[in-house]
């Protein structure tokens, strides 16, 4: 059975400001329950944001400079392709403005938010270590405004839903995609992987 990859590649900021505490909140269809979405962030719980300075130009290379080609970006996500070859995933992008705040804290509100439609916390699901929070898949559009209510800057988010077509069957095994976030403040480059 073939196996999809996530993978973020570049993240740029399209705006004056250069300083940032910036993390990502994942929505992804849970693989084996179709009533069921996954919840989860990057950096995970107990890391730190991604933090930018006057430096970086407002740009974080999430792939790094190879000289054979063969590298690979910030790993989001690993699964065993959909039947139906269409996968559906989120990222909302956000900067903190509390220094103090823990990332664990961010899935904890999303959480404490739902309320009933959150169904407990797995690990060592989509190919990572990472917590996900199970939630129900008619509880998705809520988690836009929950994440507004954490009072963190809301970059918006953007879609990466994706039909495995003949794109990927004609020799190519991963292609990459870039799209801005619903605000137009930033952009992303990511790429998805087919591996059989």
């Amino acid at each position: 059975m073939a196996n999809v990859k996530l993978e973020f590649e570049r993240l740029e900021l399209l705006t004056k400001k250069s300083r940032w505490k910036l993390y990502f909140v994942i929505v992804a269809e849970h693989p084996d329950d179709n009533d069921k979405m996954l919840v989860t962030q990057i950096p995970s719980a107990g890391g730190d944001y991604f933090k930018l300075k006057k430096k970086s130009g407002n740009v974080v290379e999430f792939e790094p400079e190879s000289s054979d080609g063969g590298v690979d970006g910030l790993f989001v996500l690993e699964r065993d392709m959909p039947a139906d070859k269409r996968l559906k995933v989120r990222a909302f992008l956000m900067h903190s403005r509390k220094s103090a705040r823990q990332m664990g804290n961010i899935l904890s509100d999303v959480q404490g938010q739902l309320g009933t439609d959150v169904f407990g916390t797995v690990s060592n699901l989509l190919g990572s270590a990472s917590p996900w929070l199970v939630v129900a898949k008619s509880a998705f559009s809520l988690i836009g405004g929950i994440l507004k209510n954490i009072k963190d800057r809301d970059f918006g988010y953007l879609s990466m839903d994706e039909e495995f077509g003949i794109e990927f069957e004609e020799g190519k095994k991963e292609l990459d995609r870039t799209n801005k976030f619903t605000t137009g403040e930033a952009k992303l480059r990511w790429s998805w992987r087919v591996r059989e």
